[in-house]
């Protein structure tokens, strides 16, 4: 397991232990969600966050992020940002984010 996959499971762990989130996958790779949506993905030793517009603006300013685009076929999701290992420091703080994201989006049951 390298490194970068071990700080996500570190930090999806962290989360799940605190929130109501769970570890499930999506398109065949690891992934924390809340009530079933996904808001971080760890992919090719980056981790990828679903992001509001300002947190969205943080992330695609550090070096080397870009849209995720999970397809390889130049069809990036525009929420989703995947930001390098070398970024590291920020994973926590922008999966936080993403969390409070996608919480924002879910309908209260009646």
């Amino acid at each position: 397991m390298s490194d970068a996959e071990q700080l996500f499971r570190d930090i999806a762990n962290q989360i799940v232990s605190t929130n109501d989130a769970a570890l499930g996958t999506m398109f065949g790779k690891p992934v924390v969600m809340i009530a079933k949506k996904a808001f971080a993905v760890f992919f090719k030793d980056t981790m990828v966050f679903k992001l509001s517009e300002e947190d969205h603006r943080f992330a695609m300013a550090l070096f080397g992020a870009e849209l995720w685009d999970p397809s390889g076929k130049h069809r990036p999701m525009r929420e989703w940002v995947q930001v390098p290992y070398e970024h590291r420091e920020h994973w926590l703080g922008l999966a936080a984010s993403a969390l409070k994201h996608v919480q924002s989006t879910i309908q209260p049951e009646a």
